[in-house]
């Protein structure tokens, strides 16, 4: 999608889908003593695959709680200009629904058309409450479920509780001096204002990082200027991206065919974990060297490729795949603020920079990313005896398996600490994460519909990921990215070969949780 975007056409097809999505459902009768048995929070590909494995479990008693007017995640919310995937499509997608996709890394338009064909396919619409942000999760121990409630006021009961609500859904802008004070047009990239104008505009984009990279250049040839913030260089691949023929696009459509190219992505893919962790020198000779070689063929300037060399170990922080970010940041009507050069202050009418220019501005995009660690879940958690999930993790989030917690019965996290992956599909280890879930739910229906995981095993399985941990580029690469906690511990990853999470997962354990009330009130006594 890295080309000018037809403003007329964009806003008609995001009206068109938003009031497809739009099908408000009302929340269901629910009371401490008759709660529904699952409650699913969020709807994207995390909470459309736990729905589809209660479904295909015949687990009907169950809802999807959408703090949005529409439904679908991720790729329905970021529709910002050059949107697209950074994996290969084919992996990029629910293993059970197959999509002949147009091209190696889909674009976001057809991201958000295969994440409706599957919720329609499916009938999630149906089990939907939509404009449900919620803000509380309370453990009823009498009633032996949760009680959620919702920023309107409303509140719904249910036995357990599947938190997907996604690590990247809580945007994050700096509180830059000034920055209420700006006159002009701001948006963050999450929330990008289609009804904006860019065209022949002064723009700023404060930020460098995935999102960063792809509006840089969908946007660059249509502004009268782009300034762009970066406080720290990321590493630049190569994309190998490729559009599929029709011919190749009707054999994806052949399960067979599409499972067959999905494992030959995977495993070319997971042999990176060698590099991330075993032997950084990987890293260097297959991933660093070419991407030096990228930069110097991309950016003949000697001063703009020395703003941005990264100073630290590819790999370390997100590595950035494009052929049209360097290009970008090369034109004439493009100026790169590097460290040296940052943001003193936002005035009304633009930006002062720490070297004393005043920059004049029409619009500023922040591709400021997530608040993907420490504030990975965005309402409070009250567990039993008034446990609350802040306090738990006031030294650093942590969770057995990325997904349960002790004094929280019956809550499973999606995509929670150290489950994020470096290397392959996001939603590998989600799917990955169904299976133990699903194994948790019925282990715990069949114990009296209560499941919780001990101390010891979460204390054991947290010390093994960081004594891991401190293998990985991540930890000892020479940078500080968003994938570190404000205590300095590696959260966003998982230290190791996805298949081997996979594994853990499958493997469920009745010894590491407790089953049964009175066991719990003994262990708390």
């Amino acid at each position: 999608m890295n080309k000018p975007i037809c403003k007329r056409g964009l806003i008609a097809l995001i009206s068109v889908r938003r009031q497809r999505c739009n099908l408000l459902q009302e929340a269901p009768t629910t009371s401490p003593q008759q709660p529904i048995h699952v409650a699913i929070i969020g709807t994207g590909f995390g909470g459309q695959s736990a729905a589809i494995h209660l479904l295909k479990q015949e687990q009907l008693d169950f809802v999807m709680l959408e703090r949005r007017s529409f439904m679908g995640g991720t790729w329905c919310q970021n529709s910002y200009p050059g949107a697209q995937v950074d994996v290969q499509s084919p992996l990029y997608s629910l293993a059970s629904e197959p999509q002949a996709w147009s091209q190696m890394f889909a674009e976001q338009a057809e991201l958000e058309a295969y994440t409706n064909r599957v919720i329609d396919k499916y009938q999630l619409r149906e089990k939907t409450v939509l404009n449900f942000n919620v803000i509380r999760l309370t453990w009823l121990d009498e009633s032996r479920c949760w009680k959620i409630e919702s920023e309107s006021g409303d509140s719904l009961y249910a036995r357990y509780v599947i938190s997907a609500q996604g690590p990247l859904s809580n945007p994050v802008i700096p509180d830059f001096n000034g920055r209420e004070r700006f006159q002009g047009k701001s948006f963050h990239t999450n929330q990008w204002d289609h009804s904006y104008d860019y065209r022949n505009k002064r723009v700023a984009v404060i930020g460098s990082g995935a999102s960063a990279a792809q509006v840089i250049p969908a946007i660059a040839p249509d502004v009268q200027h782009l300034h762009v913030f970066q406080r720290t260089p990321h590493w630049v691949l190569p994309r190998p991206d490729r559009t599929f023929s029709p011919t190749i696009r009707k054999l994806l459509g052949n399960k067979f065919v599409y499972h067959a190219l999905r494992k030959t992505i995977y495993w070319a893919l997971e042999w990176r974990v060698f590099a991330f962790k075993y032997a950084h020198g990987l890293m260097r000779i297959f991933a660093q060297r070419p991407a030096l070689k990228h930069l110097r063929k991309q950016v003949p300037n000697e001063v703009l490729r020395r703003k941005l060399t990264p100073d630290y170990t590819i790999g370390c922080k997100r590595i950035i795949v494009s052929n049209t970010l360097y290009p970008a940041l090369s034109r004439e009507n493009v100026t790169l603020h590097d460290k040296h050069d940052g943001i003193a202050e936002i005035t009304e009418n633009g930006i002062k920079t720490t070297q004393g220019s005043n920059i004049e501005l029409d619009l500023i995009v922040y591709s400021t990313g997530f608040d993907a660690t420490d504030g990975a879940v965005g309402y409070e958690i009250i567990g039993r005896t008034g446990s609350t999930l802040k306090n738990f993790w006031h030294e650093f989030p942590r969770a057995y398996l990325g997904t349960t917690l002790p004094k929280f019965p019956n809550l499973f996290l999606v995509t929670g600490p150290n489950t994020g992956i470096g290397h392959t599909s996001a939603i590998f280890v989600i799917e990955s994460q169904m299976q133990y879930i699903m194994r948790a739910l019925r282990f715990g229906d069949k114990h009296g519909g209560l499941l919780e995981v001990t101390e010891q095993a979460e204390a054991d399985y947290t010390t093994m990921i960081h004594r891991e941990m401190r293998k990985t580029v991540w930890h000892s690469g020479g940078c500080n990215s968003w994938y570190k906690s404000k205590s300095g511990h590696v959260i966003a990853m998982y230290p190791g070969f996805s298949f081997v999470y996979r594994m853990k997962a499958r493997r469920f354990k009745p010894q590491h949780h407790r089953t049964t009330t009175n066991a719990i009130r003994q262990e708390s006594s």
